[in-house]
């Protein structure tokens, strides 16, 4: 290898290679990770739609959907095309002298398909930082003068300081320095939300909360708000001037069945809309947080205070055609239809994958193109988990995570699928494929399941710890 890495040489670089150098300069506890899978052994050659090509011929399933960034699917054509066009012609990336008509094209888009005076965007690079500037709006909406915001108990709204102060997702397990005056209540919980507004009444009968942060539909458990919860929230926060935000960083762009998981609810508005992922097309890293446009004016629209909130890569001029594209193509395909069409399959099958292994599946859960197959086998199997790696008792839920990974690593192994858990709440197996698969994509990926929880978690778990975690783990190193 050269002193310096040239692009050819990166591309030609052996597994070995890339491995060494992520135990050099980027993290050796990653490597051990994803070590521990097939597709940590193997280098990627090319990628389209549902499909990953390795380098040595074989085709991979995605059904992962890039955690959510692949709604449009890998390398979607049109999406090439606009960054290519963008690239021959030389267009400017970003200058702050001048305005993008980028910047001000995807603005009027998102404004004309958000419902009711969600008019305002911004545009940063991370769903984190989206959130962050949603937390920052409504802080300044009440001028300082309020300290206190509510955030779930499973929250999941990024892992910078501020943002990974609001989350509550078990993958934070160390607790950063992070916002004063967060409240936590229980996802979904409308009596805890009152009562966590009543706690924070002022002497004056006025209320301290200046936002609420809230998921409709939570990406990490499957789990949902319900509709008459959904519009109390709403009333509870106009009744106390409360900013409402909602986190659809993942479930938005069609996901879930809708535009956007609340859209499902007539006459429902949050003040803040924060979204990411897929906005980028699966090729951009692009974010937006859309602000009722009174909120707005009232918190920044002044000379004084219109860079209060700005960042460098702001409107980068590649990442917002992209998004103009993948926003339009979302619509033009009717992407919330395709997410139902997922369901159609997916419901029935996952449900008769459920019925078919009651001693191994504890229940499935989802909406449109998002499902988590929740793992159990009963106390018997958790504690084969236990004997088979020990030393991670600091991890009540190390166990279901095991059991979860070595259906993940036969996936992959015998059947050439990729697929992912979450770490949060019950740690599901997702399976959040692109809005792009196929129908047969999907049959090949539930009959594989079908047939991969037919061996047995003691089975899948004996072998999954002795060929791909060996002594490493079962020393709890």
């Amino acid at each position: 290898m050269s002193e310096l890495i040239g692009v050819d040489e990166c591309e030609n670089l052996t597994v070995k290679q890339v491995q060494d150098l992520y135990r050099k300069y980027v993290s050796r506890s990653q490597v051990n990770l994803m070590t521990s899978f097939g597709f940590g052994r193997e280098l990627v050659e090319s990628a389209e739609g549902a499909w990953i090509r390795l380098r040595d011929g074989r085709r991979i399933l995605d059904v992962t959907g890039g955690v959510g960034v692949l709604n449009h699917g890998h390398n979607h054509p049109r999406i090439l095309r606009a960054r290519q066009r963008f690239a021959e012609l030389r267009r400017m990336e970003v200058h702050k002298a001048f305005f993008s008509p980028y910047v001000a094209a995807l603005s009027h888009n998102i404004a004309e398909l958000l419902p009711g005076d969600l008019n305002i965007s911004y545009f940063p690079n991370s769903g984190a930082e989206a959130n962050e500037g949603a937390v920052k709006l409504a802080y300044k909406y009440h001028e300082g003068r309020r300290g206190t915001i509510l955030r779930s108990d499973i929250s999941f709204h990024g892992k910078t300081l501020g943002a990974g102060s609001l989350t509550g997702s078990a993958e934070n397990s160390f607790r950063f320095p992070g916002l004063p005056g967060i409240v936590v209540y229980p996802y979904g919980d409308i009596a805890a939300v009152r009562a966590a507004v009543e706690a924070a009444r002022t002497p004056d009968g006025g209320c301290d909360i200046y936002a609420i942060m809230a998921e409709p539909y939570s990406a990490s458990s499957m789990r949902c708000w319900s509709e008459p919860d959904l519009y109390e929230l709403r009333r509870l926060c106009d009744a106390n001037d409360i900013i409402l935000v909602f986190d659809e960083v993942y479930t938005g762009w069609g996901k879930t069945g809708s535009l956007f998981y609340f859209m499902r609810y007539p006459d429902l508005l949050p003040d803040i809309l924060v979204y990411s992922k897929s906005l980028g097309g699966g090729k951009a890293s692009i974010s937006g947080y859309t602000a009722r446009e009174p909120v707005f004016r009232k918190a920044y629209d002044r000379l004084s205070d219109v860079i209060l909130h700005s960042t460098t890569y702001y409107g980068f001029g590649e990442e917002t055609v992209t998004a103009i594209e993948a926003v339009n193509i979302a619509v033009e395909d009717d992407y919330p239809g395709r997410a139902r069409q997922i369901e159609r399959v997916l419901r029935p099958g996952l449900e008769n994958v459920h019925k078919r292994h009651p001693d191994v599946v504890g229940r499935v859960s989802g909406v449109g193109a998002l499902w988590g197959v929740f793992l159990d086998g009963g106390p018997k199997v958790l504690d084969l988990a236990a004997r088979l790696a020990p030393g991670f008792s600091h991890d009540p839920r190390f166990r279901t995570k095991l059991i979860t990974l070595s259906v993940i690593a036969h996936l992959y192994r015998e059947h050439g699928i990729v697929s992912y858990y979450s770490p949060n709440a019950d740690n599901p197996l997702v399976v959040a494929p692109t809005l792009a698969i196929e129908p047969a994509d999907l049959e090949y990926f539930l009959d594989a399941l079908d047939q991969t929880l037919a061996k047995g978690l003691p089975r899948l778990l004996a072998g999954f710890v002795r060929e791909k975690v060996g002594s490493r783990w079962s020393s709890g190193s």
